[in-house]
């Protein structure tokens, strides 16, 4: 395992006040090299810089590029946690090994978000809806051109200052049904986190915004019949209500992403007294559904999104409303859960939010 070192007691941030989504960085990042002969580097923390690279790095052209996306917070009493690391950690594992990348460390990947946490925690504010948003990286490095794997890659942490992914507020939104587009195949890559699943999406989010939607929902490849996820979150259907309502997420076929909080979501629900569930569901039964009555809620999650109500559903020129139309009582109530955990507010049992170490007085 590489040791993480650090010069000196790196500056405290400045406090970032409105930040938006995706733009207001933090000042410094974590970098790591990797080659065949030496394995990995101690890690560097360093201001956030530009990178100089050969206009032929293999990593640029073929695509050997992984990363993830976490978040720390502020608890109550002012200090940091990191919800979940560990299990980033383990994906991020996957995602480089199905890149034939090399894998870092789970002990490796946490300290180095540890030691960008503690260097950077003083951009954010007490604001209970802003959090520190943190990319892990990996990217092929040598300059060639050959159609190969890289036998050298770099490692870095970044982070920003992250408001709320639609608004700081809890806004429903719409989504639009993709049957032109396909996101993942089986045995492709839909399963893991690597940059290539993203670009290819661009356009269907066009159609989505185009079409009055926030998000596009994908579809499997095969059938374009079943809910797959939605662009960069998992999607989760509330069928019933009060105490015996079920809350449903597409089944993991290998073509959609393991989301971590859809983990947690899947957990939550079950210990507020919900059924929680995975299978297979098709467009036209969630319409059908909420047409009877019986699917009364739909919310997205994730890193980013957090849990994010559904109120409209935009399929090939029609359209229709789930439930009320407003944030649903189980969506808001898991919300609620989740975000009490973030802020240490709710007890743990998981031990999901995790304490970062202050690496500057070991």
């Amino acid at each position: 395992m590489s040791a993480i070192s650090e010069p000196g007691a790196a500056p405290r941030s400045r406090v970032v006040e409105q930040p938006g989504h995706g733009e207001s960085f933090t000042e410094h990042m974590i970098s790591m090299e990797w080659s065949e002969a030496e394995g990995w580097s101690e890690a560097r923390t360093t201001p956030l810089e530009d990178l100089r690279i050969h206009p032929g790095m293999l990593g640029l052209h073929y695509g050997q590029v992984a990363y993830e996306g976490l978040k720390a917070h502020r608890r109550a009493d002012g200090s940091m946690g990191v919800w979940r690391p560990y299990d980033h950690a383990r994906r991020f594992q996957r995602s480089c090994r199905r890149l034939a990348m090399p894998e870092l460390s789970v002990e490796t990947f946490v300290a180095a978000v540890d030691r960008l946490i503690d260097a950077d925690q003083g951009s954010l504010s007490d604001d209970p809806a802003h959090s520190i948003y943190v990319r892990p990286i990996m990217f092929a490095t040598d300059t060639s051109l050959m159609l190969r794997e890289s036998r050298t890659y770099r490692f870095l942490v970044m982070a920003f200052v992250a408001g709320g992914f639609f608004g700081d507020g809890v806004e429903s939104v719409s989504v639009f049904a993709s049957h032109t587009y396909s996101r993942a195949f089986p045995s492709g890559t839909g399963d893991v986190k690597v940059a290539g699943n993203y670009a290819p999406s661009f356009l269907a989010q066009r159609e989505a915004e185009a079409a009055g939607c926030q998000q596009v929902l994908w579809l499997d490849a095969a059938e374009r019949r079943y809910l797959e996820e939605m662009g960069g979150m998992n999607i989760f259907l509330v069928r019933g209500g009060g105490d015996r309502a079920q809350v449903v997420t597409p089944a993991l076929t290998g073509t959609l992403l393991p989301g971590v909080t859809r983990d947690s979501i899947l957990t939550l629900a079950e210990r507020l007294g919900h059924e929680p569930v995975e299978e297979r569901i098709s467009l036209d039964r969630w319409r059908a559904e909420c047409e009877a009555g019986v699917m009364t809620e739909a919310f997205a999650c994730g890193t980013a999104a957090v849990v994010t109500p559904v109120h409209r559903v935009v399929d090939r020129g029609s359209e229709w409303t789930i439930g009320s139309g407003k944030p649903g009582p189980v969506t808001l109530a898991l919300r609620s859960a989740l975000t009490d955990l973030h802020h240490g507010l709710a007890a743990d049992p998981d031990g999901w939010l995790h304490s970062p170490v202050d690496h500057r007085r070991r």
